[in-house]
């Protein structure tokens, strides 16, 4: 039997249901209201959506920052190479 990971309360799943799950699949505590996913099946864990949320926030900053970074080093190869043409001044 799963617990709840805000309230601890015993989560009842009847085996239909229990043979149906996937890892990711929404659940709703009864005895405390949370929103909660599938985070393992043997055994059978959850975890509040809320923190599956923040996951998801902090890998796209993650990424966004990186992408970021990546910008401002192709930005620099770009003027590097435009420098190298000699300036195009003839006197």
């Amino acid at each position: 039997m799963a617990t709840c990971p805000e309230c601890d309360a015993e989560l009842e799943i009847d085996d239909d249901d229990l043979e149906e799950m996937e890892i990711g699949d929404p659940w709703d505590c009864e005895a405390c209201g949370s929103r909660l996913r599938v985070s393992n099946l043997d055994p059978l864990e959850f975890e509040t959506e809320d923190e599956d949320e923040e996951e998801e926030e902090e890998a796209a900053a993650a990424v966004e920052a990186d992408e970021d970074d990546d910008e401002f080093e192709d930005d620099d190869e770009d003027d590097d190479d435009k420098d190298e043409g000699g300036g195009g001044w003839d006197e």
